[in-house]
């Protein structure tokens, strides 16, 4: 009988996922409640579990009660005098513990019991997998799409479906059914139906935790990701640096003939990366940041962290990029206001400085 019992409650902490003590204590708690909810009984009501394989009975049902000189009480005492007819030998002060009759522990109870039960292992459960995406927020899971609800997306991770609302979603990504994806977790809320992951395709961390997947220099630390800034389907740049002189940074992102860069770029739906080189000086770093633009000239002030740059001619229209997209995604990745002139703008701008001068 016992060793049946034990069988099954083993069994179902490991088909829950749930540690045996767990779902122990959760058994206890519930055969007491029931027993409790269908009898009137004049004391706390305690269930233990024996795990001893060879018992008739797999639990024992009993009270515990406070021996004293004259009861206040009942639920927690027991006289001296009431006491000692169970236990000749016990003194004031100490703990009685008396059995109950579980042979009353009839259908109702049971019934009663294994809805608590349940209802437990469920919460068990529901607690174990908010701990458990809790723990990983700020990475990139791996999901599948399941459904679609209105704008949202719904993808799957295995033990809980991930929230994808629409201010997550990427314009142009097409989230089809079965759609094998790879997602950043945002946030876990808990709710009353239980814990909700919410991920994310548009995070710019996505890009920085897709490129440490791809770039073992990057997981081992010996690149390091400084900066990223993105505009979700269209554009993306972010800045890296080496910590080891003899590894390129830039070379290590982009891989063999473009390989790992090209890995990202796929798993984001042919959004573009640019991959600039970090540098601790502001000029530098703000005239690689505006690739694939060449600035010909930097002019940093510190104190508004502003900078002019110029560039050729040629260039102007791909230093700005599409609708301020190129100097707009600079401007995020180093965090300065960037100010950018053609060479022939400065030159005029100079000539009418130089003629105001001369007439003035």
């Amino acid at each position: 009988m016992n060793g049946e019992f034990l069988e099954a409650l083993n069994q179902i902490a490991r088909e829950k996922d749930i540690p045996l003590e767990t779902l122990i204590e959760t058994v206890e708690s519930a055969l007491a409640t029931a027993y409790k909810r269908n009898h009137s009984i004049d004391g706390e009501v305690k269930v233990r579990i024996d795990s001893t394989r060879h018992s008739t009975s797999p639990y024992k049902v009993y009270m515990e009660k406070t021996v004293v000189e004259e009861v206040e009480n009942s639920y927690e005492e027991i006289s001296l005098e009431d006491a000692q007819k169970h236990n000749p030998e016990i003194m004031v002060g100490e703990m009685l513990t008396l059995d109950v009759d579980q042979a009353a522990f009839g259908r109702i109870e049971a019934q009663t019991a294994k809805q608590v039960v349940m209802q437990r292992i469920r919460e068990a459960e529901r607690r174990k997998i908010f701990d458990e995406y809790n723990d990983r927020v700020g990475e990139v899971v791996v999901g599948t799409v399941s459904r679609r609800e209105g704008r949202n997306v719904y993808v799957n991770l295995g033990k809980i479906d991930g929230l994808l609302p629409s201010q997550e979603q990427v314009d142009g990504e097409p989230y089809k059914f079965n759609d094998r994806i790879r997602v950043y977790v945002l946030e876990v809320r808990d709710t009353n139906k239980g814990p909700q992951v919410v991920v994310s395709r548009t995070h710019p961390s996505l890009i920085r935790r897709l490129f440490e997947v791809e770039v073992p220099e990057i997981s081992d630390g010996t690149v390091t990701i400084k900066s990223v800034a993105r505009e979700p389907g269209a554009r993306s740049k972010i800045a890296v640096t080496s910590r080891d002189e003899k590894v390129d940074a830039v070379g290590s992102c982009v891989g063999h003939r473009g390989s790992r860069v090209q890995a990202v770029v796929t798993e984001l739906y042919d959004e573009k990366i640019d991959i600039i080189r970090w540098n601790v000086d502001p000029a530098l770093f703000i005239a690689e940041s505006l690739s694939p633009a060449k600035a010909v000239k930097v002019s940093v002030t510190e104190e508004t962290k502003s900078a002019f740059v110029v560039v050729p001619d040629n260039q102007l229209s791909l230093a700005i990029g599409k609708a301020g997209q190129n100097v707009r995604l600079a401007a995020r990745l180093t965090g300065w206001r960037i100010d950018i002139r053609s060479e022939a703008q400065v030159a005029r701008a100079t000539l009418q400085a130089i003629t105001c001068l001369l007439y003035t």
